[in-house]
């Protein structure tokens, strides 16, 4: 069955309307394209036609994009020339629009032609907003939910249907950067106030037949003889300083990281200098080498596939629904405010305990002060804060957790104090109550043990801050059960986050890949590496901070807990390496640089806590070697410091799904999102160039960089993690 219908009514109005089957949201395959062109012919050859509409039949949406599963297999689609194949297909579709845009016009003198309405009930996303922009006046309901705009620039591709073209000359390149360049979204009155859409009405469909059958004029301002682009085209003066700047912009914020984004201001630059019509093939050219980048494909199956997939519940056991109805939060400090805050916003009952009337009610304040910012921001309403403060109880009293079915402990990373709140906490729950820990080091197994329910006890990792940050890590301890699992999954899902589930042992995933990380960047610094030099090699890698940087955010204080921690509990075992590592992080603890929260670290800090740059008594402490190593020889060591743990942790069992390693990384800790992820970025490389690096630097830099048996097997055999260890593939095949 098609996903486009037309029906023709008595007025001579052609309403085509788009309704992707089997999905709650229109979303565009290739299929589509072609029914929509057949459609479009048949309207445009009936002389008894005298308009058309392109609307959706879904409810509040007009479409959220194109079918990403199809974006990333349309490499290898495209045949023996997949450049070529890319290309004709791009152009293929952009032939389709830009007949929606013509609608039967005479090319020499604009004359005839079929006006051509858009009416959006809502959401317009990606192509579901290229198609619009393509017709002739766009109508969308006053509906405050619904979000307009460009995002593909989020997964690692840029709008290559005619978005980047059309809306560069609809508004000139600075006014469509926000748009483009940081795939911002608006609703439907913003979308108007900006320019984006014609008109916001409570009946589109109305107002858009009242417009259809007005005759009105419909060439397009980029299709008549004089145009010129708003705030200039890259020779005029003003449009010159526009582009220096937007390329100034673009390489700042990506460091030449992410393809996408630099192919995008080469597709508008490039283009404003030419016709519409050829300014589309080198739209399409440029979309053609995105999609040719192994970057995009990983980008989108990561970001987009892997991602949904996971939030849906790809790893979850096959047991009754788990929804959590009561949730128990012990301590109020920043991450249990956190914690009580994302639960209350996703209209769960909160008790929200802490030794102290005080503190509770202070970690209940941390929710009220977020609202309030809401508020002045527009995205939230005072009825909205006093429902969400209405589900919060603080208090002190234990017996307050009877009723509760999920206890989240985010009390201090002590075992003996962990062990007293779990045994407090169990004598009033019931017996069916799930237990979680929010521990990031401590093992969940050895929590458990004052547990006497160890197969109701998980551990629910959050990232701080809590109500930003995306990623969940949810550990299983050697005898956690399904129902434990599934509660955990429940949640993370009722308070719109994505979680990650893995296996228990030390630091887990994320924190046993982020540490080598900043390790290995404080060790450069032992050995004389300039400061500037790890830095910069990390941006340039995509890492949102340098791991000097990140240290100081996180604190130097906490990296020597753990690392004494760590080194009290591992012995012998402990890495020889570390000593100069340690000895540095120790003695600026010593001298008070604590990072951020104390203004000194490895940066200097201003007296409003401001970064002012590395701090200058780094190279008295640790001196700067005449000789540098080689930016990639940096960069790999930042990266494999990471990636080799990823690899120990589904080689150990710790990972279970190589989509959990690699969406967890990136929203996690920011790993390389162009790269998709540590197994994705091992993929682009390849096994066998992977194996053979890490062998040379760990000859040249120490024994940590030698491959794992997994990653040298896999090498010599010429294997990828996705072809060998992909779950989604081998149960679609």
């Amino acid at each position: 069955m098609t996903d486009f219908t037309m029906n023709k009514d008595a007025e001579g109005i052609a309403t085509i309307t788009w309704d992707t089957q089997g999905k709650s949201m229109n979303v565009m395959n290739e299929q589509g394209f072609y029914d929509l062109d057949a459609l479009m012919d048949d309207a445009l050859a009936d002389d008894a036609v005298k308009g058309i509409i392109i609307t959706s039949g879904k409810a509040g949406s007009f479409a959220g994009g194109m079918d990403l599963n199809v974006i990333a297999k349309m490499k290898e689609m495209a045949g023996d020339s997949p450049e070529q194949g890319l290309f004709d297909g791009l152009m293929k579709m952009h032939g389709i629009l830009r007949k929606i845009e013509r609608a039967g016009m005479d090319p020499k003198t604009n004359k005839g032609g079929k006006p051509v309405a858009c009416v959006m009930p809502g959401t317009a996303l990606g192509i579901g907003f290229e198609i619009p922009l393509s017709c002739h006046r766009t109508f969308v309901a006053n509906n405050p939910k619904a979000k307009i705009g460009l995002p593909e620039i989020m997964v690692g591709i840029f709008p290559g249907m005619g978005g980047t073209t059309r809306l560069v000359r609809k508004l000139g390149a600075m006014g469509a950067s926000p748009y483009l360049l940081q795939g911002k979204q608006l609703n439907p009155a913003k979308a108007k106030a900006a320019g984006l859409v014609d008109e916001v009405s409570d009946d589109p469909m109305a107002a858009a037949r009242e417009w259809v059958l007005s005759e009105p004029k419909i060439v397009k301002p980029w299709d008549e003889k004089g145009y010129k682009m708003p705030g200039g085209a890259p020779y005029h003066p003003a449009g010159f300083q526009t582009f220096v700047g937007a390329s100034a912009m673009v390489n700042g914020n990506t460091q030449g990281a992410f393809p996408a984004a630099k192919a995008l201001l080469s597709a508008v630059y490039e283009g404003a200098l030419v016709p519409f019509d050829t300014a589309i093939k080198i739209e399409a050219r440029w979309f053609t080498n995105v999609l040719m980048n192994p970057s995009s494909a990983a980008m989108i199956r990561s970001l987009f596939i892997n991602k949904e997939a996971l939030e849906k519940g790809a790893n979850r056991p096959a047991v009754a629904d788990e929804t959590v109805k009561k949730v128990g939060v012990l301590g109020a400090g920043m991450m249990g405010a956190g914690i009580a805050l994302v639960s209350a916003m996703a209209g769960i009952e909160v008790v929200l305990i802490d030794q102290k009337q005080e503190a509770a009610d202070k970690g209940k304040a941390y929710t009220e002060t977020y609202m309030d910012k809401g508020i002045k921001r527009g995205k939230a309403t005072a009825e909205k804060k006093e429902q969400v403060l209405g589900l919060i109880t603080a208090t002190t009293d234990y017996a307050a957790l009877a009723d509760a079915d999920l206890i989240i402990e985010a009390v201090f990373e002590d075992v003996g104090i962990k062990a007293e709140v779990t045994k407090a906490v169990e004598a009033v729950i019931s017996e069916d109550c799930i237990f979680a820990s929010n521990t990031s080091t401590l093992p969940i197994t050895g929590l458990a043990k004052a547990s006497s329910r160890p197969e109701q006890f998980i551990g629910i990792h959050f990232f701080s801050p809590v109500e930003k940050m995306l990623l969940v890590e949810i550990i299983k301890g050697k005898e956690t059960g399904d129902r434990a699992v599934a509660k955990a999954l429940d949640y993370v899902r009722q308070i719109r986050k994505t979680p990650i589930v893995v296996n228990d042992e030390r630091f887990f995933y994320a924190n046993r890949c982020i540490i080598p990380y900043l390790n290995e960047g404080a060790r450069m610094v032992t050995e004389g590496v300039a400061p500037a030099l790890i830095e910069n090699a990390a941006r340039q890698l995509g890492f949102p901070l340098g791991p000097l940087q990140l240290i100081d955010e996180t604190s130097l204080e906490l990296g020597v807990k753990i690392s004494k921690a760590t080194k009290a509990a591992m012995g012998d075992a402990y890495p020889a390496d570390m000593g100069p590592v340690d000895d540095l992080m120790y003695a600026m603890v010593e001298e008070g640089r604590l990072g951020r929260k104390s203004a000194a670290g490895f940066y200097a800090y201003d007296e409003k806590g401001k970064r002012q740059g590395l701090w200058e008594g780094l190279g008295e402490r640790c001196p700067v070697a005449a000789d540098q190593p080689s930016l990639i020889d940096v960069q790999h060591r930042l990266m494999f410091a990471q990636v080799l743990e990823a690899v120990k942790s589904l080689e150990e069992g710790v990972l279970e799904d190589i989509r959990e390693g690699d969406v967890g990384a990136i929203l996690g800790w920011g790993f390389a999102p162009w790269s998709g992820g540590p197994f994705s970025w091992l993929d682009i490389i390849g096994t066998p160039y992977a194996a053979e690096r890490c062998a040379e630097l760990a000859e040249t830099y120490g024994d940590r960089f030698t491959p794992p048996a997994l990653l040298k097997e896999m090498g010599d055999k010429g294997q990828s993690f996705y072809g060998r260890f992909d779950k989604a593939a081998a149960k679609a095949a």
